[in-house]
């Protein structure tokens, strides 16, 4: 048998790449430029690199126009996203970030689908003061954006709490092992002094010194719950429980989310299963999967550099033989699972040892306080007497965690009292949404998302209501753009922005994350949108088998064919 011989693509490097190679290991010009108070703004090199240390420069979209106008600059900020494997962090963690949100940032939490916390709109001179603070409370922002590992995701859902720490120490020991060695993020903001004479061939012994073609996302699924969207991971890994205990890992790749309108060379995609590891080789298995993006993935088309597309070019089978070419051991044959859902579950579950969790419902993930909902101020003070954890779940919630049976009486007067809620008044469709940020500080942002959400969701609950579908569970998300922040190929509804009020709308998702979602309708705006959910959802309503999901029907009627993989995602 002949050897299948994998290359990357050709072509020149991209300017990207270009930035990382000049920029001595992720420093760049960023230690001086932040000092820099003539603007609040950094140059493009740099903030290509400033991704590495968690953050982007953005600006006020809302206030864009009027400061042309002015003859001002854009109305800077950045926004900073925490490392917070597994999405776990304790109360002292959680009240830093809301010290922190309020001294300098615009004094709301923004909990992501990648179990974290992001600030915004934080001043370029207030960066490293914030830095230092959430360090200081034994958390990091290295490489929770950028061009390597990002945050490793895992399991959060209350009823399996007897398998959540085993799970999430793995995700702690991966996202540690993952980090880049670069000292850069110590000496810009930590005030580390630079080493000399340290030799290139040490620093980064396996992302090298431009890292890798692009973003790369890990995150670990406890069947039958899916509600990291495993399937959209870079790398997957899938626990198999045995007799209660954690045996060890079916592993997927390829997985992907985002896309570019207009571009059918790009696509979402979804993770293939190609084996099965012991908990013990999943460090080992993980480094050599990038080792393999880093060697082969494209570095001359950012579009086209995700690991999925070096997967689907370089072809599954062929990756696989790498992988464990490089391993030196072969994976073992995968095992069965199922997942038959990937939503959160609300309310109170009883967990091991007693402990008690709550999942609460974080609409769009922000917490905030409002005029008559003291969200923040609510959490803020669980945080003081809580002596459990704060879990943040994929879907944008949050889980009150390791809850004693004594202090869970305080927690449910503080409930009480801010008006706390879990959801479970809400519609199901509600309480399965996830919107991602977009205006008006996301700089890709085509459309609203989180601020408009809630409204266009009121309007649908009129639909639900007449349909008789209130508890009915579908999932549906919405995203400004096409990148893919909020999972929106794996909505059984989806809204992806394509112009100011205007969105593609996309259907056919499976309910458990195992299928994508495909075009319904191109361009459409609000009134369009309500036209088309009044005919679907009666349909559903009338039409559906006994436990048949939202969008299992859509399928099975003939409305949207069936995305089982993101290469037929266009057709």
């Amino acid at each position: 048998m002949v050897k299948t011989i994998l290359t990357a693509p050709e072509g020149p490097p991209s300017d990207v790449e270009e930035i990382k190679i000049k920029s001595d290991y992720l420093r760049g010009t960023l230690k001086e430029v932040m000092l820099d108070r003539l603007s609040a703004g950094i140059p493009d090199d740099d903030n290509r690199l400033m991704k590495h240390h968690g953050s982007y420069l953005q600006d006020d979209r809302d206030l864009r126009n009027e400061r042309q106008k002015q003859k001002l600059e854009p109305a800077y900020q950045f926004m900073l996203r925490v490392r917070l494997p597994g999405g776990v962090a304790t109360s002292e963690q959680w009240l830093v970030m809301d010290e922190l949100a309020d001294k300098y940032a615009n004094g709301t939490l923004k909990l992501t689908t990648r179990m974290t916390f992001q600030l915004h709109g934080i001043l370029k001179w207030n960066m490293k003061s914030t830095i230092q603070g959430i360090n200081a409370a034994l958390m990091d922002t290295i490489a929770a954006c950028g061009d390597v590992n990002r945050n490793v995701m895992c399991a959060a859902n209350p009823y399996q709490s007897e398998h959540h720490a085993e799970v999430y120490e793995w995700s702690k020991q991966l996202s540690d092992y993952l980090l880049p060695r670069t000292r850069a993020y110590y000496e810009v903001w930590l005030d580390e002094e630079k080493v000399a004479g340290t030799p290139d061939a040490e620093v980064e012994p396996m992302y090298g010194p431009t890292y890798l073609p692009r973003k790369f996302k890990i995150g670990i699924a406890v069947p039958p719950t899916n509600d990291i969207d495993v399937f959209s991971q870079d790398l997957g890994f899938i626990a198999i429980i045995e007799d209660n205990k954690l045996v060890g890992f079916n592993v997927a790749i390829g997985g992907g989310m985002g896309m570019s309108h207009g571009d059918k060379a790009t696509y979402p995609q979804l993770a293939k299963v190609i084996g099965f590891v012991t908990p013990d080789k999943i460090q080992d298995l993980a480094e050599k999967v990038i080792t393999i993006q880093r060697d082969y993935g494209n570095r001359s088309v950012r579009k086209n550099a995700r690991f999925k597309y070096t997967v689907d070019r370089l072809g599954l089978e062929n990756v696989k033989e790498e992988l464990e070419n490089r391993l030196g051991w072969s994976l073992e044959e995968a095992k069965p699972f199922t997942f038959d859902h990937n939503g959160d579950r609300y309310g109170w579950e009883k967990g091991v040892g007693g402990k008690w969790n709550l999942t609460l419902f974080i609409q769009g993930g922000r917490v905030a306080d409002y005029d008559d909902y003291k969200l923040k101020t609510g959490l803020r003070e669980i945080a003081k007497i809580h002596t459990g954890a704060f879990h943040l779940t994929g879907n944008q919630n949050v889980i009150i965690a390791n809850v004693s049976s004594q202090k869970k009486k305080k927690i449910n007067e503080l409930v009480e009292k801010y008006g706390l809620t879990d959801g479970k008044h809400y519609s199901a469709i509600r309480r399965s949404s996830i919107a991602c940020v977009a205006l008006p500080t996301c700089g890709l942002a085509m459309a609203e998302a989180e601020r408009y959400l809630p409204t266009l969701l009121d309007k649908i609950e009129e639909i639900i209501d007449e349909s008789g579908l209130q508890d009915k569970e579908i999932n549906i998300r919405m995203t400004g753009c096409p990148n893919g922040c909020a999972r929106p190929a794996l909505g059984e509804i989806a809204f992806i922005g394509k112009a100011v009020g205007k969105y593609n709308m996309y259907l056919g998702a499976a309910h458990d994350g195992s299928r994508l979602s495909k075009m319904y309708r191109e361009n459409i705006g609000e009134e369009e949108i309500l036209s088309e959910l009044r005919d679907l959802l009666p349909r559903y309503a009338k039409e559906r088998l006994d436990g048949e999901h939202f969008g299992d029907y859509v399928v099975r009627a003939g409305i949207i064919k069936a995305t089982t993989d993101g290469t037929n995602f266009h057709d």
